[in-house]
């Protein structure tokens, strides 16, 4: 199978300068690869830089550091206006309400990027690219001449989803796309995302908290703790076999029905370490269960860990604890 890389992060840094103490690392060297026509499934706890390495790689945040390349190229080392990549590369945000302009009418947004971009030549034409849209994404036209507040929250998120594809894009950043809506609104966008990727063949980064989510939408999954990336693997492979504790963790807390009275769940201990000025050393160790001394001295690399498995752990295919808990969480 011929596998072409669409985007690629590599060494991705942000730092946000906080007076009078120091910098905030929200995002610390961040390096991972989208395929085209995949999804890579970012997951994490609040706080821990998932949604700005999204901002990061749409350019509403200015990296500190690091490499951008789509299809090869670096985005961040071109200089002037970057709406040749911009218009390939789209987001959805979280909020389908704070990310839509109450002032204009679904039409209004909807036919923003045309006109910035200047990619019709009339109103007819225009008109014309708006329908298909709608037919594309299921949006009722008669739903254009209304206004945000007079939708509802799944159907806002359309309307948001709409927006980002109206370019045509190749790669999509969903920032948490579901995270603010009811369950049964949430499976109703997942399906629309997955077909739409299979219809117009895109590549989507997909943030959020959520593993179950992540599990049903994402090729591979990649997983985030205090602006690093700690492991990532197919997804498959995260859920056999998760080789970070703090994936472990994560993965003993989803609730399951009739869940086995064996079961074990992992309480993580402590508080997160602060971002400002991280010390050296694994920054899991404090509320590491697996933690040794060398964690508090020496940060692990992220390292390959079998077939295309990395993970930034000491001891993460030596514990015998770790196989014992693995095989209770399955």
């Amino acid at each position: 199978m011929n596998v072409h890389t669409l985007v690629e992060a590599r060494n991705l840094k942000k730092y946000f300068v906080i007076p009078r103490k120091g910098h905030l690392h929200a995002v610390d060297d961040v390096s991972f690869s989208v395929n085209k026509g995949e999804t890579l499934g970012l997951v994490g706890e609040s706080g821990c830089g998932k949604s700005t390495v999204g901002n990061v790689i749409m350019g509403l945040h200015k990296a500190t550091g690091g490499q951008l390349l789509f299809n090869g190229e670096d985005v961040f080392a071109k200089s002037g206006k970057k709406n040749d990549y911009y218009k390939k590369m789209q987001i959805v945000f979280q909020d389908p309400y704070s990310s839509l302009n109450p002032k204009q009418t679904v039409k209004d947004i909807l036919s923003a990027p045309f006109i910035i971009h200047k990619t019709f030549r009339n109103a007819i034409e225009l008109n014309a690219k708006l329908n298909d849209l709608c037919e594309m994404t299921g949006l009722s036209t008669d739903l254009l001449s209304h206004y945000p507040h007079e939708l509802d929250g799944g159907m806002r998120q359309v309307v948001g989803i709409t927006r980002a594809l109206s370019l045509e894009p190749e790669f999509v950043v969903c920032d948490e796309p579901v995270s603010s809506l009811d369950v049964s609104v949430q499976a109703k966008i997942i399906n629309l995302l997955m077909d739409l990727q299979k219809m117009m063949n895109l590549s989507y980064l997909f943030i959020s908290h959520d593993l179950s989510v992540v599990r049903h939408i994402s090729n591979r999954i990649a997983v985030m703790y205090l602006g690093q990336i700690v492991e990532e693997a197919e997804t498959d492979e995260i859920f056999a076999n998760p080789m970070h504790p703090y994936t472990i963790a994560l993965l003993s807390a989803i609730p399951r029905v009739n869940a086995d009275k064996d079961a074990f769940r992992i309480v993580l201990r402590g508080d997160v370490p602060s971002p400002m000025n991280p010390k050296p050393g694994c920054r899991f160790a404090p509320r590491c269960w697996m933690e040794e001394d060398v964690c508090a001295s020496q940060d692990p690399p992220l390292a390959v860990s079998g077939d295309g498995h990395r993970v930034r752990c000491h001891f993460s295919s030596e514990s015998a604890e770790r196989s014992k808990i693995v095989n209770t969480i399955r």
